[in-house]
Order: structure tokens, then C-alpha cells, then sequence
């Protein structure tokens, strides 16, 4: 299957969650079992040799294939969901959206010292979710960090607070803003 096939396959939903916003709707791969099979033969094969011990999927999209990422590369999934849908003891990051506010939050003792942890969300737009998805993990001191999305929005102005030391990966760049 075709970069371009996969693309293809993308639902744009204009002005979503606001006007201005072209939301880049990922369901509808999720929806074609050929593209589920292409893009998670496509992300393991990004990240097979990198000793990855934890997936840290964020809500809500990353977790689908988070999760199915740590399941392929035999490594545990740790979710990093929105703020009040954890129980128990947790730590938090709030991060500015393109759109507003929003927090994440992560169970603590989820992450040890010897992981080598990659982090992975649907899209990469501003980089404000990465950036604070990254604060959360260094606080467990993991030995090493990868980011992975499957979109890279690449018009889109970075967040300054978006590590660049961190290698970042992503299957489907698309050039609008």
C-alpha cells in the first residue's frame, strides 16, 4: 500500500473542534484493515531494533496503536490520558493546544529508570501534547525517548518547548497548516 493510498484514507473534517481547524480524522484508517496492517507494519518496522521496554499512548487516538505497537514490539503500554480519567496516584502536565488548554496525566511508578520509552499520538501538529507527554516521562528518568506519530502536520509552527534533541518520527507528512 502507497503513502499515498494510506493518505487517501484520511478523513478531513473542516473546522473542527473550531473554525479554521482542518481536522485530520484518522478513524477511517482505523476502519480499513488494510491500512490498520499497513501502518502498524510501518511503525514497527521504525522501531523493532530500538530495545523499546514501554509505548506511552496518548488520548485518545494514540492509544489504538499504542497499544498495539507495545503488543508488536513486546513492550508494556502506558497511557497518558486527560486530566481525572486516572485513578490513584498520578502527575500532570498542562500544554497549550492550538486551540486552548488541555492536561494529561500518568500514573506514577509507570516508567522505570531502564526503560527505553516511545511515546506515540496520531498527529503532530503544534507539538504542545508532545512537548508535555515528554515533560511527564522524564520525571521517571527513563535511560532513553523516542516520539512517534503517524500524521506530521509539517506547515504547522512548532512549539518552542518541543525537545529537539528527542529523535521524532512520522509516517504521513502532510503539508497544510
Amino acid at each position: 500500500m502507497t503513502t499515498e493510498e494510506l493518505l487517501a484514507n484520511i478523513r478531513v473534517i473542516e473546522d473542527f473542534p473550531i473554525k479554521g481547524i482542518h481536522f485530520q480524522d484518522i478513524t477511517t484508517l482505523f476502519a480499513n484493515p488494510d491500512c490498520l496492517k499497513e501502518v502498524t507494519e510501518r511503525l514497527v518496522a521504525l522501531y523493532k531494533d530500538k530495545g523499546i521496554t514501554k509505548v506511552v499512548g496518548l488520548e485518545s487516538r494514540g492509544f489504538v496503536f499504542g497499544a498495539i505497537l507495545a503488543e508488536k514490539l513486546g513492550a508494556g503500554f502506558v497511557p497518558a490520558r486527560k486530566k481525572g480519567k486516572l485513578p490513584g496516584e498520578k502527575i500532570s502536565e498542562t500544554y497549550n493546544l492550538e486551540y486552548g488548554f488541555d492536561c494529561i496525566e500518568m500514573h506514577t511508578g509507570s516508567i522505570s529508570p531502564e526503560d527505553v520509552v516511545l511515546i506515540h499520538d496520531d498527529l503532530l501538529a503544534t507539538g504542545g501534547t508532545l512537548a508535555a507527554s515528554v515533560r511527564l516521562v522524564r520525571h521517571f528518568n527513563p535511560a532513553k525517548i523516542y516520539i512517534n506519530t503517524i500524521i506530521d502536520l509539517t506547515a504547522c509552527p512548532r512549539s518552542s518547548s518541543l525537545p529537539k534533541e528527542i529523535e521524532r518520527t512520522a509516517i504521513l507528512p502532510i503539508d497544510v497548516a
